[in-house]
C-alpha cells in the first residue's frame, strides 16, 4: 500500500465520514494524491463511499468496516 493511501486510511480511521477536501486538508496530501489514495482503497474494498444528502456532488468517505461512521452519517 502507498503512503498516501496508509496515511488516508489513517486519517479514516477515527471513525468520520470526510470528504476529498478534508482528508486533504487533514493529511497535507494534495488533492490528487487524495484521489488517487482512494481510488486504491476503494478497489480494495478498504474504504466505502456515500453520497452527502445535502449536496449530491459531494462523496464522502468511510472506513468499510465503520459501522459507526455509516450510522452518524444517518443522522446529519
Amino acid at each position: 500500500m502507498p503512503p498516501s493511501a496508509q496515511a488516508v486510511l489513517d486519517t479514516l480511521s477515527r471513525g468520520e465520514l470526510l470528504s476529498q477536501r478534508d482528508i486533504s486538508r487533514e493529511t497535507g496530501l494534495p488533492p490528487r494524491t487524495v484521489r488517487y489514495a482512494l481510488k486504491r482503497l476503494l478497489e480494495a474494498g478498504m474504504v466505502v463511499e456515500f453520497r452527502k444528502v445535502s449536496d449530491l456532488r459531494v462523496k464522502l468517505y468511510a472506513i468499510a468496516d465503520g459501522r459507526r461512521a455509516c450510522e452518524g452519517y444517518n443522522r446529519r
